[in-house]
């Protein structure tokens, strides 16, 4: 196992109830491993099928490796007009 922190932000900073989580995965852990450990935790219903993922400020897909002492981040919806 190993220790990863994902930082959120807006709503998904108010679902979380703070503006980043620290969450377990097993090795090698994936993207969408991330995404099923915060489904796992109170807030994590509140995430859409598919979150928007950043993993060193790039977007990636659900299926690329993560590793301890990456920047892992959810980005949020974004409207505007």
């Amino acid at each position: 196992m190993t220790q990863l922190q994902v930082l959120l932000f807006a709503s998904y900073a108010d679902a979380f109830g703070g503006s980043a989580v620290t969450i377990s995965v097993a090795e090698p852990a994936t993207v969408e491993d991330v995404v099923a450990a915060l489904r796992a935790l109170p807030g994590g219903a509140s995430l859409p099928s598919r979150p928007l993922v950043a993993v060193d400020r790039r977007y990636v897909p659900g299926a690329v490796p993560v590793h301890a002492g990456q920047e892992i981040a959810l980005i949020p919806p974004v409207a505007g007009g």
